[in-house]
């Protein structure tokens, strides 16, 4: 019997073309090439959910990387140039970020627990829970764009820091860039100068190296694939120092996001209806015949009672009773539910801002440990003062609000009384009294809002500026229409009159003429400028420790990318970087692995061997060996100690696939050392590097009625996903188990070549493939069938 059980399989009607276990859970994430993320279960290897592509994330996922702990999902978008983190419970995205060129690969990485000896130095980050509240949550009436501070979770940031230990997030791509992410949010590193396209890499568990296999073209249908080796020790020398800057930088970056959409939602609360009376007293202006200025016809009505027939008119006939009412109450709910988002969200998030900034600028003084990974305190000064201008803008708001909402309440309530009697309508007595004082506070009001603005003559048409909080709430660089006036105020004049005071470094610029929108944008730009300096700062510390050119082959377009050797592998136990890759060019028959030691300053023996197929020794059940002539179509590691390859048989006319576990004891039991050429490729030197011949023993099994190409493994689950060469047929494999069934039903075989024949059908002909052919009425009978098989 095959030692591998058959577990699940699937027919699936879009090619796919990433699958990835999850490091700890029993789930497989599937990119397929409709643009769609899949998440499967082991258990019948079910649909868990499915993200379908948009406008808010892109369509091409170029790569897909997990976070160690399981919980979140990062994937990237080729045409969109962005990476998404998704929550895996359920299937919202977390948070999205740009990055500066099209990601081809991805690894999400965490330092060892061997290498993390400093708990009791990252747990200090928790104290900012005594000082600041939480963070209340974002209305969900008024904005849907961002999950991370929902009502029902608005301390998400936590699911995105999660644990102590530092994990990080490193993407490389077409653009000679390789950029690091803290926790998967912040940048911490910038590297550039790689060459080619990066295809895959890997970062060291003890932070100290990086391993990339990149692509460089050099003729037109030829390139040269690279391995490199960059000493990142920067990051490991000062991991205590670089935890604790990352997690205060990502709870600013995740802080910003709730200030920009709190903005947001404010903006979405102030309503279009505020602005009627403004273009009713346009086009009041326009009709009118008299040269009777606005602010005198309504000051008539005020001291006379007495109205032109034109003002008559408008009141009546254009504003309405009742819509004045409307417009009361929509004037009042709008700027009240303003006023609780500037008290409860913006102002807590900027408080939230300043502590962190001021935190941060304590650790920048201490240069002899922050110094080297490029914490500037002069910019995070210019952090925090630009954050005090944000809360003095927010404040100059608020008092803009409270104003308004008694003068509007005072000049609509007199209106309303004015408009009633107009129409000879009853006068309800509590309307009916008003004092001299509320005569004088409404003509106040009429002399300061009721003014033609000349400066809006060419801006829509309007001459009036009654309405004055939308102003503050405009994402434009034009000032305020209507700036407070702060004239005779006495702490104005004093800073005035104070020229050292005035220059003061103290005193916040307070921007009087300037948008809440513009200062936030001020806001940003000075904390982007003291986030970016350590990027480039450890950016700049990443070298190149060793460039090896492994062989060149031909372009060859039709293959997916990163679904093909070489892989890497990070031991953790040994500190070492494995690289798996074939030469088809010069062997077919043979898997070459190199050993890298992560470590420069440890005198480690780097090797590479050559793992002989073309002579393999398979044994079976009966203790008779066979002797077999295979290719490896594509290899990954299983754990520290094996190899988990699918390989194909050299015969033309019967070509069987197997999967099989390649042992590296086995492998390294007679180790050979052998120095290569610096200045020649790999390739070229192939008959100097020595080979192992190995015996699988019972450690594969046959792949019958499947064209198996590609697997997925995870070590942890025991686990194995092997794929078709037609990236739609799957199959599911539990690898450790120890005692078969007494029989595999001959049912499941049989529905097994049914679907085989079905993923033939898929590709027929001159290869095109056939979308809607999984959808039809066989097919599927076919796959319950199969499906219940599975069950019992």
């Amino acid at each position: 019997m095959p030692p591998f059980r058959l577990f699940g399989e699937k027919q699936l009607p879009t090619a796919v073309i990433f699958m990835v276990w999850s490091p700890k859970r029993d789930l497989i994430a599937l990119a397929n090439k409709a643009g769609e993320l899949l998440l499967h279960r082991l258990a019948n290897f079910q649909r868990v959910w499915s993200l379908a592509p948009n406008e808010n994330t892109g369509k091409e996922i170029s790569s897909v990387a997990w976070r160690p702990d399981g919980k979140v999902l990062a994937f990237s978008l080729a045409d969109t140039s962005r990476v998404v983190l998704c929550d895996v419970e359920k299937a919202e995205v977390l948070h999205c970020f740009p990055i500066e060129s099209p990601v081809a690969c991805m690894h999400w990485m965490e330092v060892s627990e061997e290498n993390s000896n400093h708990t009791s130095v990252f747990s200090a980050e928790d104290e900012s829970n005594l000082f600041l509240t939480k963070l209340p949550a974002v209305p969900k009436s008024y904005s849907t764009t961002s999950k991370i501070f929902s009502e029902e979770k608005s301390d998400e940031i936590m699911k995105l820091l999660d644990d102590v230990r530092l994990n990080i997030l490193v993407t490389g791509g077409s653009g000679n860039i390789i950029e690091f992410y803290a926790y998967g949010m912040y940048k911490i590193a910038t590297s550039c100068g790689v060459p080619g396209t990066c295809q895959g890499l890997c970062l060291s568990s003890d932070l100290k190296s990086l391993s990339l296999i990149t692509e460089i073209k050099t003729t037109t249908n030829e390139r040269e694939i690279v391995y490199l080796q960059l000493d990142t020790s920067l990051l490991s020398d000062y991991l205590p120092e670089v935890t604790r800057m990352a997690r205060k930088f990502t709870h600013i970056s995740t802080l910003l996001q709730y200030q920009k959409l709190s903005l947001t939602c404010m903006c979405e609360a102030w309503e279009d209806i505020l602005m009627q009376m403004d273009l009713k007293l346009t086009k009041f202006v326009q009709e009118k015949n008299t040269t009777t200025s606005v602010q005198d016809e309504f000051l008539e009505l005020l001291l006379w009672g007495k109205a032109s027939p034109e003002l008559q008119a408008l009141l009546i006939n254009q504003l309405t009773v009742k819509g004045l009412k409307k417009l009361g109450q929509s004037i009042e709910s709008s700027y009240s539910s303003i006023q609780k988002l500037v008290i409860s969200n913006l102002q807590s998030g900027s408080e939230a801002l300043l502590y962190h900034l001021s935190e941060l600028k304590g650790m920048a003084l201490w240069k002899q440990k922050y110094g080297p990974i490029g914490l500037d305190s002069a910019k995070i000064e210019d952090a925090v003062t630009a954050v005090g201008s944000f809360i003095l803008k927010a404040n100059e708001l608020l008092q803009v609000i409270d104003r308004s909402m008694k003068n509007f309440k005072a000049f609509f309530r007199w209106l309303y009384v004015a408009m009633l009697r107009m129409s000879e309508d009853h006068v309800p007595p509590e309307l009916n009294k008003m004092t001299q004082k509320d005569i004088a506070f409404v003509a106040d009001f009429l002399s300061e809002h009721f003014n033609e603005a000349p400066e809006l003559y060419d801006r829509k048409g309007k001459y009036f500026n009654v309405e004055r909080v939308g102003q503050y709430l405009k994402d434009e660089d034009d000032d305020l229409v209507s700036p407070p006036n702060y004239e005779g105020n006495p702490w104005v004049n004093f800073v005035q009159n104070s020229p050292h005071l005035k220059e003061s470094p103290l005193l916040f610029p307070c921007y009087p003429t300037k948008s809440l929108h513009f200062v936030k944008r001020v806001m940003e730009g000075a904390i982007d400028l003291c986030l970016e300096k350590p990027a480039e700062i450890i950016g700049k510390s990443v070298k190149e420790a060793s460039c090896i050119t492994l062989y060149t082959t031909t372009i060859n377009t039709s293959t997916p990318r990163l679904l093909e050797l070489p892989s890497l592998w990070n031991e953790k136990k040994s500190g070492m970087h494995y690289v798996v890759f074939t030469m088809p060019e010069i062997s077919s028959s043979k898997i070459y692995i190199m050993k890298r030691s992560t470590d420069f300053s440890r005198v480690v023996t780097c090797g590479l061997l050559a793992v002989d197929l073309g002579n393999l020794l398979i044994g079976n059940i009966d203790d008779r060996t066979d002797t077999c002539c295979y290719s490896c179509l594509d290899a990954r590691f299983y754990d520290d100690e094996t190899l988990t390859v699918v390989l194909e048989t050299a015969e033309e006319d019967h070509r069987e696939r197997i999967l099989a576990q390649l042992p590296l004891n086995s492998v390294y039991i007679n180790e050979k050392d052998f120095s290569w050429d610096p200045s020649q490729r790999l390739d070229q030197q192939s008959g100097h590097i020595p080979v192992q011949n190995v015996v699988l023993e019972n450690q594969w099994r046959a792949l019958d009625n499947m064209k198996a190409h590609y697997v997925a493994v995870n070590g942890i689950r025991r686990i194995s996903c092997v794929l078709s060469s037609n990236l739609r047929h799957i199959r599911v494999f539990e690898m450790d188990v120890e005692e078969e069934e007494e029989d595999e039903k001959q049912d499941l075989q049989n529905a097994s070549a049914d679907l085989n024949q079905v993923e033939e059908s898929l590709t027929s002909g001159d290869g095109s493939e056939v979308q809607e052919d999984c959808d039809t009425a066989e097919t599927h009978d076919l796959q319950k069938e199969n499906d219940s098989l599975l069950q019992t």
